[in-house]
């Protein structure tokens, strides 16, 4: 089955391929199909929650344009952090304004504040559209991160479009994923899988 995944982040297609890849579906991105993302409408990802925010842009995309797709949204939830101060949907600030290097000197300093690191999930949700319309969502602990440390000293290792990947550490090894030779948190997470072969029943 051939699925569009409606994003341009390079880094979240190479995740899902991998999570997907004991499945029959072929991801392709929106950096695949001739699509002039200047004429497509101004996405606004004003929800309050990612499940929120993947339908929103699941929606978007499927009305125009008409194919099966998914799209994905995340959420920052910090131990111990006031609930005013929780990054939730806006991980990168709001706006998306933070770029890669900004959000790894941001959450440095967060976790410099807490002294040293701080405990850390991502909350996931996505959103699928079929053929015929018919959507399919979900947010759940089975797609969500294992908790994780997030701490103020940077690996020089970069992830384009994974910032936090730099400050991530494992928190039974205290090693950083980088340096493990399992180096995804998801390494062993199989709930995007299972919530397609429930919906697709494949």
């Amino acid at each position: 089955m051939d699925l569009l995944y409606a994003t341009t982040n390079q880094s979240k297609i190479s995740f899902m391929r991998n999570c997907l890849k004991q499945l029959d579906i072929t991801i392709s991105s929106l950096a695949d199909i001739s699509l002039d993302l200047a004429e497509m409408p101004k996405i606004v990802e004003n929800g309050n929650s990612p499940l929120d925010n993947a339908k929103i842009k699941a929606l978007a995309y499927y009305k125009a344009l008409r194919v099966p797709l998914f799209s994905c949204d995340s959420g920052l939830y910090i131990d111990g952090l006031s609930e005013e101060r929780q990054p939730g949907i806006n991980v990168r600030g709001t706006n998306d304004h933070m770029n890669d290097a900004e959000a790894i000197a941001y959450y440095s300093a967060l976790a410099a504040e807490m002294g040293g690191k701080m405990t850390a999930r991502y909350k996931n949700a996505i959103c699928l559209i079929l053929e015929n319309g018919q959507i399919h969502e979900h947010m759940a602990d089975d797609i969500a991160s294992p908790p994780f440390h997030i701490v103020d000293k940077p690996h020089n290792k970069r992830k384009i479009g994974f910032p936090l990947d730099s400050l991530s550490v494992n928190i039974e090894s205290g090693q950083y994923y980088f340096d493990e030779e399992v180096s995804d948190k998801y390494e062993n997470h199989d709930g995007f899988a299972k919530f397609f072969r429930r919906v697709l029943g494949i």
